[in-house]
């Protein structure tokens, strides 16, 4: 088991490796405009999850996809040459999350703007249910 320290090194150094090999020397039509995000290293270095996004429709995730799949070889040993650790970690794309996370998030954040609108547009003409001041006071000398 490596620390932790060298883990992050490393899922580091393939986020660079993966990122430089997309733009400069994998030259498949299919990938489209690609963003590494992140890059996971499990503890005993052998295996690699890198997470991506891609600019874009569904088709043109679906062709980056499987230019990503046809590139891994290539990459796995770009990345074993330039890390030069004794075993190349195996290397899975996984589509990030985050672009469909904030999409929901923003929905969520526009519902809950246009409820606080509505609450509001109710409250403008309201009056108190009770008297306008609530509170008890102390009594002052010609109170009775």
């Amino acid at each position: 088991m490596a620390n932790v320290a060298r883990q992050r090194r490393l899922a580091d150094r393939i986020r660079h490796i993966v990122a430089d090999m997309l733009e400069l020397r994998i030259k498949d039509p299919r990938l489209g405009f690609v963003t590494i995000t992140d890059v996971r290293v499990t503890p005993d270095l052998r295996e690699a999850s890198i997470f991506y996004t891609v600019y874009g429709d569904v088709q043109e995730q679906e062709a980056s996809a499987q230019a990503l799949a046809s590139a891994t070889g290539v990459i796995r040993s770009e990345v074993g040459k330039q890390t030069g650790i004794k075993f190349t970690p195996s290397l899975e794309f996984i589509p990030d999350a985050v672009p469909e996370n904030a999409r929901h998030v923003e929905e969520l954040l526009a519902q809950a703007a246009e409820a606080d609108a509505h609450v509001h547009e109710q409250a403008v003409g309201a009056t108190y249910a009770g008297e306008a001041d609530p509170y008890r006071h102390p009594r002052e000398d010609g109170d009775e």
